[in-house]
């Protein structure tokens, strides 16, 4: 810790002071907060850490969710470490399966069906998503190239929601329904891996859309008989 300590300084030498307090009180903020999971958290499941090393991870549930830092899947899910597997992309966005090029979802998505088997993946989009706001606005195409070429995946999305909002509605609205009709896509891309259609055509594998709303924590579930989203409590109540 000390020997970090240094490095950090001496990286920091050329830095302004009030920056380099800042970035300092950071790191050492993180390092308070790792030391209170290892006397708290860890301390009372050690043997469900041991025992997820020695019999290896088998998580029922592939999740694919936005890098959004306000939307985190063990918190909203209330579910444990091995319970999920775990991809985060800008907008929670899945690319269509491309065999000559292969990238780090397909990759991820492979070996989730491939070697884990899970029975269920989950495509969670949220209010709010910055993603589906920069379909909207022009970006930089010299600061912001490759988040340019990324959100194009929701070009479709987009497209659609502004032919169902139309000029009847507010710019909150028409990015909300972007936002979840860019969920519906992103399952259909799902399927255009030849490994995930067999599994849900053979019935191994199901999929779910969710929404997430960030200001309220409430979910809503993906309904593809009624093309509507749906309070995913009362899906849970009413079993």
């Amino acid at each position: 810790m000390r020997q970090f300590f240094l490095f950090l300084v001496f990286g920091c030498a050329m830095m302004g002071v009030a920056a380099k307090d800042e970035l300092i009180d950071e790191t050492l903020k993180y390092a308070k907060g790792h030391q209170d999971f290892k006397d708290l958290y860890f301390k009372q499941h050690e043997q469900e850490f041991v025992r997820l090393v020695e019999q290896g991870q088998s998580p029922q549930t592939l999740y694919i969710g936005c890098s959004d830092s306000r939307v985190v899947p063990s918190l909203i899910t209330n579910t444990r470490p091995g319970d999920l597997f775990v991809i985060r992309t800008a907008g929670n966005f899945v690319p269509p399966f491309q065999e000559t090029c292969p990238d780090g979802v397909a990759a991820t998505l492979q070996y989730a069906l491939e070697v884990l088997g899970v029975k269920h993946i989950i495509v969670c989009g949220h209010s709010h998503c910055g993603a589906i706001k920069g379909l909207y606005d022009k970006l930089d195409p010299a600061k912001l190239g490759l988040v340019d070429k990324w959100i194009r995946y929701g070009e479709p999305a987009k497209k659609m929601a502004m032919q169902t909002i139309n000029d009847k509605g507010s710019k909150e609205q028409l990015y909300e329904v972007t936002e979840k009709i860019s969920v519906i896509f992103q399952l259909e891309n799902l399927l255009t891996y030849p490994f995930i259609k067999k599994r849900v055509d053979d019935k191994q594998l199901e999929l779910h859309g969710w929404y997430y709303t960030i200001e309220t924590g409430e979910i809503d579930y993906y309904d593809p008989e009624l093309y509507t989203f749906k309070d995913l409590i009362t899906k849970i109540s009413s079993k």
